[in-house]
């Protein structure tokens, strides 16, 4: 069992000194026996629980506990903090208390170091900065054309019965290889695909030492193999290789306030990231926007309607009309239904911080020291900010009802300083998707079909997500 916690514990550190790194300082029974809360077995504590039912074990840990509760795991305590003004605490961070780099640290500091989500305060602000570049309206503007063409050419192709997951998933990299590195599909992206698919799982699995015969040990090896690949990719585009457009070009040559070009090394680890950020939240939102829209074939109809009115519907030749960089704002009653997809099935779940201060919430102290987060799944689904919150419905998302609801309630995409950088080119990619997918089919399910979803890390149909492409 001692490969499974990783590292050992490091010596204490005492609860008011701030922590210097994820591994340092893990707080003991003392720091934490006045909050809420159950450790579960030994050693293992409620790692299973956690694992096996994320969702229906926070759920009772809050009505239990209430908004403020700990639990451990593998001999950690980690501090929940539930409902929209706790987000609002951990995102907006007015007091620069937590960090994300040490709260991230312990799944993903072997697989995606110095990845934007694991950077704090000034060194976050700068990266960003420069990052920011490749969001910017020129270069999203050819996104949104090279997106529009490859996904015209293989939605074309889905009629009939087919497992939509994996389509989509496909698809996805697809076009990242395409809009973000400027490489076209074929054997080199599928490594690419399998080198993020062996890390994103090592981040969860329960053996954090990369053992022979581990998912953490493919997951190390496929980070090794995208750190090559995307190092000489930096060089070369560099020396002036490729067209400039795409996203990767963007990164290779942004710079530091002082003008000088980002590290190549730095470069690369934040292509790493984002590229699997993307990659994997992308396939998610689609797949639970496709299933909802199915599921309620009277949106999926107020959807298309609003796509044909949009983009003119298909051509004289029956050929769908592609939604342009300037036709993304005009998807409203679209925007709104992704938005409650998003609601109902957040692609990030839960998100970890680190206090690296103590500080007070709901009356009750957290120690500096403490792994500590909150969860956007339960605050999506809770009645204090929903009506009916199962039920799948688009116009709570209309301007007035957004705004006289808490800011923090619905957190997709974080917030603060760490709100995701490319949710603009998340939002974009759906509508594209979606108006190709609408002016061309009906998407149907059988009657009574309900898929059980893997609710974490990222949310997937266990059985690939069964739809029909019906033509109109």
């Amino acid at each position: 069992m001692a490969t499974l916690a990783e590292p050992a514990f490091a010596p204490h550190v005492p609860a008011e000194t701030p922590p210097r790194h994820w591994s340092e300082g893990w707080l003991t029974d003392a720091d934490v026996a006045h909050i809420p809360g159950e450790a579960g077995p030994p050693v293992i504590g409620n790692l299973f629980k956690m694992l096996g039912d994320p969702h229906g074990f926070a759920w009772r840990m809050f009505r239990e506990y209430g908004p403020v509760y700990k639990s451990k795991a593998m001999g950690r305590w980690h501090v929940s903090l539930i409902g929209a003004e706790a987000n609002e605490l951990l995102l907006f961070d007015r007091d620069k208390i937590f960090s994300s780099e040490q709260g991230w640290g312990p799944a993903l500091h072997r697989l995606f170091p110095r990845g934007l989500m694991l950077l704090d305060f000034e060194k976050h602000r700068a990266d960003r900065r420069a990052l920011s570049i490749a969001f910017k309206p020129e270069p999203m503007r050819h996104y949104a054309d090279a997106l529009d063409r490859g996904i015209a050419a293989e939605v074309g192709k889905w009629r009939g019965e087919m497992l939509f997951y994996p389509a989509i998933k496909q698809l996805t990299l697809a076009l990242a290889a395409d809009s973000f590195i400027g490489v076209p599909w074929g054997p080199e992206s599928k490594k690419i695909n399998q080198a993020f698919v062996d890390m994103v799982q090592a981040s969860i699995t329960p053996v954090r030492k990369p053992l022979p015969f581990t998912q953490m040990r493919k997951g190390v090896k496929g980070r090794e193999f995208l750190i090559d690949y995307f190092t000489k990719l930096t060089l070369r585009r560099r020396a002036g290789e490729g067209n400039g457009q795409d996203m990767f070009s963007q990164f290779a040559t942004a710079t530091n306030e002082d003008g000088s070009l980002l590290p190549v090394d730095e470069v690369v680890d934040h292509m790493n990231f984002l590229m699997m950020a993307a990659h994997d939240t992308i396939t998610s939102s689609a797949t639970s926007l496709v299933w909802l829209l199915a599921k309620h074939p009277e949106w999926q109809e107020k959807v298309r309607q609003e796509v044909f009115a949009i983009t003119g519907g298909p051509d004289a030749k029956g050929a769908p009309r592609g939604a342009t960089y300037d036709d993304l704002g005009k998807f409203e009653l679209l925007e709104m239904a992704f938005k409650e997809s998003l609601r109902l099935i957040a692609p990030v779940p839960s998100i970890p911080r680190r206090a690296l201060r103590s500080f007070e919430f709901k009356g009750v102290r957290i120690p500096a020291g403490a792994a500590c987060g909150f969860n956007t799944h339960l605050t999506h689904h809770m009645e204090e900010y929903w009506v009916s919150p199962e039920t799948f419905d688009p116009m709570r998302f209309t301007p007035d009802k957004v705004k006289a609801r808490h800011k923090y309630a619905w957190v997709p995409f974080g917030g603060g300083a760490h709100m995701c950088l490319g949710l603009h080119f998340a939002y974009m990619q759906v509508k594209i998707l979606t108006a190709q997918l609408l002016q061309r089919y009906r998407i149907e399910i059988a009657d009574g079909y309900e898929p059980a979803w893997q609710p974490w890390p990222i949310p997937k149909p266990k059985d690939g997500l069964k739809v029909t492409f019906a033509p109109l």
